[in-house]
């Protein structure tokens, strides 16, 4: 899925992102509102994780959102 689709529909994908990271609290999801670079950075800071494994799991987590409908939320 392309990244802009989520970050403009981020209303949308908030949920699906809180399941898959719930220690991300809804501020910070404010925050991110739909930056890709910026949930990487916050995955990384909650979860002590590296760099390069924060982004190894947005990018998981972007592979399965092919089956998120965003035309009825």
């Amino acid at each position: 899925m392309n990244w802009d689709r989520v970050e403009g529909n981020w209303k949308q994908f908030k949920g699906k992102v809180k399941e898959q990271w719930g220690k991300l609290t809804d501020d910070e999801l404010d925050v991110i509102d739909g930056k890709r670079d910026q949930l990487v950075g916050k995955v990384q800071e909650q979860y002590g994780i590296s760099k390069d494994e924060a982004e190894r799991q947005v990018q998981t987590f972007e592979s399965g959102l092919r089956d998120v409908d965003t035309r009825n939320p």
